[in-house]
């Protein structure tokens, strides 16, 4: 059976054996690259990946030994290595600030999957506050659970819980008009 990542942050990479934090880079690498350019494009996220991985390896010593999984604890990292990088990118200009938002999102739509819902998600999207869509997407995107949000972005588990809900009641009644996306009412009960 694998050794958990929490143990191989904490566990084989402290001063010890530091090289065995690789295994954890070959792990979740391609998953903290996939985070990155979905809210950047790929050359950023290139460029910011590093940075990702070395705030990581720098606060390995700080990794809450509780969690077994190590990617909510990526995910935290790289969303503030965003966050620095869109506070000083040329790219995050005036409009983006007079429109209350932290993230660029056209260059996110352009890769989203239901290219045909592009307008209608977007403007959706919009309305959400920063912290409802950030814990949206990485329900969706990064298919992490509520409680794995929680951690990632530092905030206890029922507050992540309320904004994934209030994020979907958005989703859900906005995209309800469209019959091509299925609502509640219409999923079959298990």
């Amino acid at each position: 059976m694998p050794e958990a990542d929490g143990e191989l942050v904490v566990g084989r990479s402290g001063a010890e054996a530091p090289e065995d934090f690789l295994d954890l880079f070959w792990r979740h690498g391609a998953a903290v690259h996939a985070y990155l350019a979905r809210r950047t494009n790929r050359q950023v996220a290139d460029d910011l990946l590093g940075e990702v991985w070395l705030r990581a390896f720098r606060g390995r010593a700080n990794y809450d030994r509780r969690c077994s999984d190590a990617r909510p604890w990526l995910y935290g990292i790289a969303r503030n290595v965003l966050r620095a990088h869109w506070r000083t990118s040329d790219r995050f200009d005036s409009a983006h600030v007079e429109a209350g938002t932290s993230d660029p999102w056209p260059d996110a739509d352009r890769r989203l999957d239901a290219a045909a819902l592009e307008g209608t998600l977007r403007r959706i999207l919009a309305t959400l506050s920063d912290e409802e869509r950030e814990v949206l997407l990485l329900v969706t995107w990064e298919q992490l659970t509520p409680a794995e949000v929680a951690v990632a972005l530092g905030i206890p588990q029922g507050t992540a819980r309320s904004r994934l809900h209030r994020a979907l009641s958005v989703l859900r009644s906005e995209m309800a008009p469209d019959s091509s996306v299925p609502t509640r009412s219409h999923r079959k009960e298990t």
